[in-house]
């Protein structure tokens, strides 16, 4: 029996729209969830593609659909004054925990909460995911710069009174971009009776969207998220320099890397099974090379150590470095020793600030606020992961939509 050929046309082009339609179906799954969030879990990435004309194209190269990075954006807030009057003999003490992207989370709150109740902020100090791994604030961040930032604003003391002890504390939860209802009715009443109070922030979900609503409190959180925190001087050099050495192995690519946060110790978590809130070495191989990124493009990898299951990328791509691969040798016995996991990740986040293009394979909160590093310095090729089905597709499909729909905090802070 003969075939018509137009028969054949139509259902090749079925099936092709049944697997894209498939692709977008599973995308929306991932993406248009905030899912509950704790310090292991994976939550999802946010929803939405967007077209070409939000990105301006550089001259070509030959190796990647590399865009130049947009104007740095300046700050819309007023700094906030301090009312005299309204001060108080209470403090506000704290910790940073389990990273930087929690670092900026959990000082705005703090400055917030503090702000609110007219007291002194006590300098926190910087606590791991191990028992025992504790670390002064001066060890990763410049002290004089947050000190002076904040002038003005609240005060701030570098250390705990010594009359102050646990007995007179009242610790208190603090839900991250806490509103100023939640400290009047549940942070308050405490701070009057005790004194001085000790916050831990946690975080129901991961919530770092845009503000419509102008107010007192947006303004002292976007000074507080960007505008307090700075490497202190030896640890600013050794992001410095291994970014300039990843930029030294570009020379095909303009002195241009990506960085792709991808750490393997997070992908055998259960909440990555079932569900696309993350992406395999192998599927990000995938996505790179199906997006126009060849072999000769240079990576760094989140990853502190090399993972054998790093070898499928690494197959597509030789060029790719993690940490230990990059770092002086004289830096390595401080910056990469087994007790120094502070470091690592603060190394990381900044990398991945300040790459010419940011993919997370991994979603939540270390995306959400390198997003908002980024957004506010004008690197705003941040491309979120796929399965494509195809063979190729446009980078700026996956421009991810804290940048194309303008819809991350940092949006409310800049302009």
């Amino acid at each position: 029996m003969a075939v018509d050929p137009r028969q054949v046309l139509a259902g090749f082009l079925t099936l092709t729209m049944f697997a894209m339609l498939g692709n977008m179906i599973k995308r929306d799954h991932f993406d248009s969830v905030e899912a509950n969030h704790t310090e292991a879990s994976i939550v999802h990435y946010d929803n939405a593609k967007t077209s070409e004309h939000n990105l301006v194209t550089l001259p070509r190269v030959s190796n990647g659909p590399w865009k130049e990075d947009g104007l740095d954006l300046k700050p819309c807030w007023t700094k906030p004054a301090l009312d005299e009057a309204q001060q108080s003999e209470g403090f506000v003490t704290f910790s940073l925990t389990n990273g930087p992207e929690y670092h900026i989370s959990q000082i705005a709150d703090a400055v917030i909460v503090a702000k609110y109740l007219g007291a002194t902020l006590v300098l926190p100090d910087i606590r791991g995911s191990k028992p025992g791994d504790k670390r002064n604030f001066e060890d990763i961040y410049d002290v004089e710069k947050f000190v002076k930032s904040l002038n003005g604003v609240v005060r701030v003391a570098k250390y705990q009174p010594a009359e102050q002890s646990a007995r007179n504390l009242a610790v208190v939860r603090v839900p991250n971009r806490v509103t100023e209802d939640h400290i009047a009715e549940h942070i308050e009443p405490m701070f009057r009776t005790k004194g001085n109070i000790r916050l831990a922030t946690y975080f129901p979900s991961v919530n770092m969207r845009k503000t419509e609503q102008e107010s007192n409190i947006n303004s002292v959180a976007c000074l507080a998220m960007f505008g307090t925190l700075e490497l202190q001087p030896e640890v600013h050099e050794v992001v410095d320099s291994m970014v300039e050495r990843l930029r030294t192995l570009s020379r095909k690519s303009e002195g241009q890397f990506i960085a792709v946060d991808l750490r393997v110790e997070i992908l055998e978590k259960k909440g990555c099974q079932g569900m696309k809130s993350c992406y395999s070495p192998q599927e990000i191989a995938l996505f790179l090379r199906k997006i126009g990124f060849n072999k000769d493009t240079t990576i760094y990898l989140t990853q502190s150590r090399w993972d054998s299951s790093l070898d499928a990328l690494k197959d597509f791509f030789p060029k790719i470095y993690t940490k230990e691969s990059i770092m002086a040798v004289e830096k390595k016995a401080k910056f990469l020793n087994s007790e120094a996991s502070e470091f690592e990740k603060v190394i990381d986040f900044y990398i991945c600030s300040q790459s010419d293009v940011f993919i997370p394979a991994i979603s939540g909160l270390f995306y959400a606020n390198v997003a908002g590093k980024r957004i506010a310095s004008g690197k705003t090729q941040i491309l979120v992961p796929a399965n494509i089905p195809g063979s190729s597709a446009s980078a700026a499909d996956f421009l991810s939509p804290y940048v194309s729909k303008k819809n991350h905090l940092a949006y409310s802070c800049f302009c």
